[in-house]
């Protein structure tokens, strides 16, 4: 008897983050157990959002639009840019409501075993905004990883020939920390501690 759908199914499920081969059965296993109340309703909204869902075509924000809900708010500062390494730190930081500019997503961050990382970084579009628009402070909120802060030199280079003022989060996040793991408090004190990134060097 052949399980090739099934065994499809748990591969792909068991490549999630997070998710192993067992834990990746189990859901399989749940999701073909109620297939009317919850694979197909899955199913669809898993093939809804592949064709739906785009980069934002100015910071790379995840939207149904070209350019993203963020973008497009007229009421958030436009000379100030946060850099971050993901969506998910995007969403990090506006679950903690304190942050009224716009972003920056880099997508990942340099590894000394990757020589490709440098180039999947998407500085292009960032440098592009900066030479474009009124750009008055980039703030470089890198996770505090080793990555993290190899990739915030990275664009501290890259961004020391345009007068601008570049920041990074102070106070409040630990060695090793990231964004997505902190509470709204220790984002809230590290954005307001913030200082020029080569006092912090």
């Amino acid at each position: 008897m052949s399980h090739k759908k099934i065994d499809r199914l748990i591969y792909l499920f068991s490549k999630l983050p997070g998710l192993g081969n067992r834990t990746a059965k189990r859901i399989v296993l749940h999701l073909l157990k109620n297939k009317d109340r919850l694979m197909t309703p899955v199913a669809e909204s898993l093939l809804d959002a592949a064709n739906a869902i785009r980069a934002c075509k100015s910071c790379n924000n995840l939207d149904e639009e070209e350019i993203c809900y963020i973008c497009n708010d007229h009421k958030r500062n436009n000379k100030i840019i946060c850099i971050v390494e993901s969506i998910v730190d995007l969403w990090a930081l506006e679950n903690a409501r304190f942050y009224k500019g716009k972003y920056h997503v880099l997508g990942g961050t340099l590894s000394a075993s990757n020589v490709d990382s440098v180039a999947k970084l998407d500085m292009s579009k960032l440098l592009n905004r900066i030479e474009n628009e009124e750009i008055e402070e980039i703030i470089i909120a890198t996770n505090a990883t080793v990555e993290g802060q190899t990739t915030a030199f990275f664009i501290t280079e890259k961004l020391k020939n345009y007068k601008i003022k570049v920041t990074r989060f102070a106070h409040g996040i630990p060695i090793g920390g990231e964004l997505d793991y902190l509470d709204e408090v220790t984002l809230t004190a590290a954005f307001n501690t913030r200082q020029n990134f080569q006092e912090t060097a």
